[in-house]
Parts: structure tokens; sequence; C-alpha cells
């Protein structure tokens, strides 16, 4: 195999290769052997049908087979040799190929620029630890409590109340008609919660143990029965008690009916729990300031075709007429997101970071349990859409690549409050906002799960992962 590389234009090389017609031939050679032993044709034993007779029956089949494995080894031989990455899927361009010929071809590829990376290691960055102060852990074990009240029979006389517990049996009809799943027995309201139908709780105030009472009601929409959503049904409700709540006792059993050993130890679950609250997002801060920090490498030059594809990313879904007034915009956004996607891809491969099966079902394991109760529609999303299982492998991929910075990098360690937690995310969320309107920049649109909580405090995800692929694609040519 002879290869020429010639430069055309900053990172665009053309890489010619050249395999001579007897490489081309013993290829041939090879694969007719292969198939020798495994075709039946009528008058020749098996394995013993000559080379002629087999390149006239099967000779194109055999050749495109031939030109393929030939153009996927050689093309990857060829980058690799002249330790060329390509930036996305190289172009191939036959000049001269066919059966008893030699095999030429051009690979129009675009490199990606050489990028250094030490300067990684004096990286700045603040890392924040919150001091969670006891008076908070007890206000959010006390609010708890209030929501976990204990309730306690009243009087037979008593009039049930909003907040009170009304426990009651009922048959229900519409038209005068029952239906499935009319009956109910021992069924518990709160009273004001409206949680059962609306409207429903308001008739129950006033009533008593032992009495009874019509309640009407607009079965919903989405009822079971379809014939009966959206009309009327009467319930004929019999009371059979009524109970007040009362404040929680916060002691060693209540936390021990919580999952803690005793109120020492939920004290200090809750305080566990409180300090991870802000950690998530105060870590998302400190991984915004190492890709700022990134932002700031010098690259020489940025591969366009990468650049195009992010601009069309930020403006899909816009007007044509839209997309091209913000255009320039665009171009300054993914410049930066190309840029440090790069850079943290580089790193990646020096440091051969990669992402194991197992931590890729563990990351799905933590989706499942962020979405409890709705497990099976998770993993069933993850089964039926290979792009985001591709998606959540990049992300678990970045998130290993910024913990190894943080490694190498200097870290300034801050102990700080809560008070002082909630100022810093507020005014960063606020530096966010600022920043997107300057940009004109949409959001980028995702394939979700979940929407997290602190999603307003995430920086903008980078394409780390898509450029990974690009520069692995050319492997499968």
């Amino acid at each position: 195999m002879k290869v020429t590389v010639e430069n055309k234009k900053g990172l665009n090389k053309d890489v010619k290769v050249f395999i001579d017609k007897k490489t081309m031939s013993t290829h041939m050679d090879e694969k007719y052997e292969e198939i020798k032993s495994t075709v039946n044709l009528k008058g020749f034993r098996p394995g013993k049908v000559p080379k002629e007779i087999l390149k006239r029956q099967f000779g194109k089949a055999v050749f495109s087979e031939v030109l393929d494995k030939v153009l996927k080894e050689t093309s990857t031989k060829a980058l690799q040799e002249n330790k060329i990455k390509p930036a996305g899927q190289p172009k191939l361009d036959l000049k001269t190929y066919g059966e008893d010929k030699e095999l030429e071809y051009v690979l129009s590829v675009t490199a990606l620029p050489k990028i250094d990376v030490k300067a990684i290691s004096s990286i700045k960055f603040d890392q924040y630890s919150v001091n969670i102060d006891p008076l908070e852990t007890d206000k959010r074990i006390k609010e708890i409590a209030k929501n976990q009240p204990n309730f306690k029979e009243v009087p037979l006389e008593t009039k049930a109340k909003e907040g009170d517990l009304v426990i009651l049996d009922y048959n229900a009809t519409v038209d005068g008609k029952s239906f499935k799943g009319s009956e109910g027995k021992n069924t518990q309201l709160t009273l004001g919660k409206d949680l059962f139908l609306k409207g429903f709780d308001k008739q129950l105030i006033g009533v008593k143990k032992n009495e009874t009472k019509v309640v009407e009601a607009i079965l919903p929409e989405n009822f079971p029965e379809k014939e009966l959503s959206n009309k009327k049904a009467k319930f004929d409700c019999k009371i059979t008690s009524v109970k007040k709540p009362e404040e929680t006792e916060i002691n060693d059993e209540f936390a021990k009916n919580l999952g803690a050993k005793d109120l020492q130890d939920l004290k200090k679950l809750i305080s566990n729990q409180i300090n991870d609250e802000y950690k998530n997002s105060l870590d998302r801060l400190s991984k915004n300031q190492i890709l700022k920090e990134l932002e700031k490498f010098k690259i020489e030059e940025i591969p366009e075709n990468l650049i195009d594809e992010e601009v069309k990313i930020l403006s899909q879904g816009m007007k044509e007429e839209d997309a091209k007034k913000s255009r320039k915009n665009f171009e300054e956004v993914a410049k930066k997101r190309v840029k440090t996607g790069l850079i943290l891809n580089e790193f990646g491969e020096q440091n051969q970071i990669k992402v194991s099966e197992q931590e890729l079902q563990a990351e799905i394991q933590k989706q499942l349990r962020m979405m409890p109760g709705q497990e099976k529609m998770v993993m069933d999303f993850y089964q039926k859409n290979p792009s985001a299982v591709a998606s959540l492998r990049g992300t678990v991929y970045e998130e290993k690549i910024i913990n190894l910075i943080k490694d190498k990098a200097k870290v300034n360690k801050k102990e700080i409050s809560k008070t002082e937690a909630e100022k810093i995310l507020k005014q960063s969320q606020n530096q966010q906002l600022d920043q997107e309107l300057k940009d004109q920049r949409k959001p980028e649109k995702k394939i979700e799960v979940k929407k997290s909580l602190n999603n307003k405090n995430k920086p903008k995800s980078i394409k780390t992962k898509s450029t990974l692929k690009k520069i692995k694609k050319v492997s499968k040519k």
C-alpha cells in the first residue's frame, strides 16, 4: 500500500491510497479459497470447483465484498499511520478499481487540530461544601412531621372540618345505575386536599360519625368507563369515622418510622440530604468554571464542518429567515462548544477514559430511582431508543473527564453557609440568563426522561460525545 497526503487548506487533507494489482489479486484469491468449500455446483465435488468457474458465477459479489473489506482496512491504517484524526466522516472517491485491476482512491478529510492539554493542570476552580446549621435540620424535620400528621378519633357529635380525616363507605350511581368501581369501602379522605373528585371534599364538611350523606360530583374525563366520563354521579356515603389531626411528636419512634435508627441518626441523615441538594448544584458551578477556563485555551483552527453541525442544532426549529439573522451569534456559541468538546475529548483520549457497560447500567438505574413508580416506562424508553443510551453514555463519559480534571487541576476549597449557597446559586442563575439573552440562543433539544429540579443551575451540555463519534466513524467505512 502506498499512501500520500496532500494538504489542501488548513485542516483539509487529501489522503491518496494506492494498492497494486498483485495485492488485490491476492485478496481475491483468498476469498475464492474461503468460499470454495461452501459452494455446491452440479458436476463438482465440494471444495473442487475450479477458480475460473467460481469467478464466472460469483466474481462480482466476491469483488464487492473484497473491495469493502480492503477499503475499511486500508483507510483506517492510512489515517492511523499518518496520525490523522478525522473531524467527521471522510469522503471517499474511487479513482481506479475493478477485478484484475489495482485500487486507487482518495480520502478527503478534515482533520482534528492538534491540542495541547498540559495546561489543564493549571486550571483553578472553586469547590464548595455547605455547612448546615442544626436549626435548618430541625426546621426540615418539623416540615416532614407536619406532612405526616397522626389522627385521633373525635367524639361522636363532633362535626368534620377542613383538615380532618373522614373514613367512609360509598355506593355511586349515574342516572340511577351502578357501574364498575361504583362501590368503595373504608375510603379515607383528608378534607381540603381535594384528592378524590373535584369538589367532593367540601360536601363532607360538617358530617358526623355514623351519618349518611349524598355527594354529587363529576366523573373525570379520563374515567376508565369512557361512556361515563364528564357525567354527574351520586355517591351515597356512610361515614364510619371522623378523626382530627394531632401534631406528630418528634422522637426516636418518629425517626424509626422514617427508616432512621433514632432521632439523632435522623438529624444526621436530613443534614446530609440538605447538603447534597446544594452540593449537586454547586458542583455544576465548579464544572461550569472549568468549562469557562477551557474556552480560554488556544486552538489554531477549529473544523468548520463541526461548527456548521453545531449551528444547525442551535437553529433547529427556527424559521430560515430568523436562523440567518442569528447565524453570527450562533457561530460564536458553536465555536465555544466545539472547542471545549475537542479539548475534553483529547484529554479523555490521552488518559484512556472509557465508559464500561457496568457504569452505563448504573446510570440507567440512577435514572430509574429518580422516577419512582415509572421504572418500567423509563426502562422501555432506553430499550427502544439506542440514541438515548448513546446520549447517556456520552454524559457519563463527559462527567468522568470533568472529575479527572478536578483531580489534576488546582482546587480552591470553600466552606459556606446555606444562605451563602443560595446567594451564589441565584447569582449564577442570573448570569446564565443574561448570557443566554446576549447570545440569543435557544435551549438545546434533548431526549429527557426527567427534568431535574435544579436544571436552572445546570450549565449547557457540550458535544464531546458527538465529536468522539465522528472521530471513530471512519473505522467503519
